[in-house]
């Protein structure tokens, strides 16, 4: 199959009637799964999706003063038992690797509920 430049792609789209190109739109999601209508839209505000990586490291940097409720947050969430949840709120440290940001903003809010300290890295 032959190549189409851009420019090729552009010009042929411009020819096209709006029902085509909806079709072609359908044809492309369905061949590939994905939108071309949505990365129209997302192409936008491109900076704000390269602003940050997808996946974050969780790391405690300070218990704060209530040390009990985090140890339990840390425990509930890690898996650890009740020793090593402890020392982790006592040193500080990763509590949990290559999270997606979503989940990584949530477990933040959650710590910074109880009093601690979060960065996300």
């Amino acid at each position: 199959m032959a190549k189409f430049t851009k420019d090729e792609f552009i010009s042929g789209l411009k020819e096209m009637t709006i029902l085509e190109v909806k079709e072609l739109v359908d044809a492309m999601k369905e061949e590939f799964g994905v939108d071309p209508s949505a990365v129209a839209v997302a192409a936008g505000p491109v900076a704000a999706v390269e602003e940050g990586p997808s996946a974050v490291n969780v790391t405690l940097t300070s218990a704060g003063a209530n040390k009990l409720a985090v140890i339990k947050l840390i425990k509930d969430i890690t898996g650890l038992g009740l020793k090593e949840a402890k020392d982790l709120a006592d040193n500080g440290g990763v509590v949990k690797e290559n999270v997606s940001t979503d989940e990584a903003n949530e477990l933040k809010a959650k710590f910074e509920e109880a009093g601690a300290s979060i960065e996300l890295k």
